[in-house]
């Protein structure tokens, strides 16, 4: 790391090991004398997990789980389970962008808080399905109160929605998996936003919804707060990199920056291929050497879809291959050495997981090594023997 006028400069490999070193996704993750800031010692539990990536996207929860346990040692499905439907240290509602997440549940005032200080910008839906503001809040409001103290499946909530409302929240104008949804449903992901509304557990197949208790911080403090988080997870970072993280508009993302920075609650660096990025205050250590390992991460991984530049984290043909029009998250990725190498993929049957591996390049005997322990590692989290195929080469069953 150099300095430039009085201006930290940070270069793509020391941001990139930074990261993965705070997402406990690098050979050391354990702390060291005079690198705590960098390198914090491995999540003990999914929720500080879960914490440290700033939710799990959970729309495929099996996903959800994996991306936990290869944070956390030791760790299995059954753990993220427990944590989530007995112990309640983690909460599944609707996080950034409005997806499906895992978030801490004692994390959840800041995340509510934060999450309804978003501006929502122009409502997608046709003029005729569209809902006034004060339909909006009579909305949320009946959901909060159907749901405190009681777990709801869809059907039956929207039956409370309409009975507390008007007949109005149940005309079916919303098109939804090829059927019609009621028009309240639109704001589902906002009621969660406002903390009116989380998951609860299955009843058999059919997911039901209540009301987490949990009172939103104000927005102001709750917004510089995850902003700060997102730069220690992710940074450095632009303001548009945080604008695409929570699918917010870029303009009040410049603006949030910059009252944060005149606040001195985060720094200016200058940072390779993005100019101007920036840091929490005081954050500015980072590791001289660069990322070295081997990790598989699935589905909507928070660290292939929250870090930025993608075209340096998707080198050469790995954009082409590994992203979806720019969307990252369609894969499970290989990564070796700090950046996506290829793609994976699984197939259950019993307690038989077959893994397949296409890397776009060949891989070293070490890297090889490096990636059998993953397998391992991903049958352990999913409570099942794995198989690794490289290509069309099998390397070979794991009991």
């Amino acid at each position: 790391m150099t300095t430039r006028a009085g201006t930290v400069t940070v270069t793509w490999p020391q941001a990139n090991a930074r990261r993965l070193a705070r997402q406990s996704l690098t050979e050391d993750t354990g702390r060291s004398p005079g690198t705590a800031s960098t390198s914090p010692a491995r999540p003990s539990s999914p929720a500080e997990a879960v914490a440290a990536m700033l939710g799990a996207h959970a729309q495929v929860l099996s996903a959800a789980e994996l991306s936990v346990c290869l944070r956390t040692a030791g760790s299995t499905r059954a753990d993220v389970r427990t944590a989530l439907w007995t112990d309640r240290t983690l909460v599944k509602t609707f996080g950034p962008r409005g997806t499906v997440h895992l978030l801490p549940a004692g994390d959840l005032p800041l995340w509510t808080g934060a999450l309804s200080a978003v501006p929502t910008g122009t409502s997608p839906f046709p003029k005729d399905a569209r809902m006034t503001p004060d339909q909006v809040e009579a909305v949320v409001a009946a959901v909060s109160d159907a749901l405190t103290g009681a777990e709801l499946t869809i059907d039956e909530l929207s039956e409370e929605v309409v009975a507390r409302t008007g007949p109005w929240a149940g005309d079916l104008v919303m098109p939804g998996f090829q059927d019609m949804w009621p028009r309240w449903r639109q704001v589902l992901h906002l009621a969660g936003h406002r903390g009116a509304l989380c998951y609860a557990p299955n009843r058999g197949r059919r997911a039901t919804y209540t009301n987490p208790g949990h009172v939103p911080l104000p927005g102001p403090e709750a917004l510089a707060m995850l902003v700060r988080r997102y730069l220690y997870a992710y940074g450095p970072a632009t303001p548009a990199h945080f604008a695409r993280w929570l699918a917010a508009p870029r303009g009040w993302a410049g603006e949030l920056f910059g009252t944060l920075a005149g606040d001195g609650a985060i720094e200016e660096v200058a940072f390779e291929d993005s100019g101007t990025a920036w840091v929490a205050a005081g954050d500015t250590d980072f590791p001289a050497a660069p990322a070295r390992g081997v990790r598989l991460l699935p589905y909507f991984d928070a660290f292939t879809i929250a870090s930025f530049p993608r075209e340096r984290l998707f080198p050469g043909a790995a954009y082409e291959r590994a992203l979806a029009g720019g969307q990252a998250g369609n894969f499970p990725v290989l990564l070796v050495d700090g950046t996506v190498a290829g793609v994976w993929h699984q197939r259950r049957s019993g307690k038989r997981i077959a893994v397949t591996v296409e890397p776009l390049s060949v891989l070293g005997a070490a890297h090889l090594r490096a990636l059998e322990e993953q397998v391992e590692r991903v049958g352990a989290v999913l409570e099942g023997r794995p198989e690794l195929t490289v290509g069309k080469v099998t390397v070979g069953p794991h009991a």
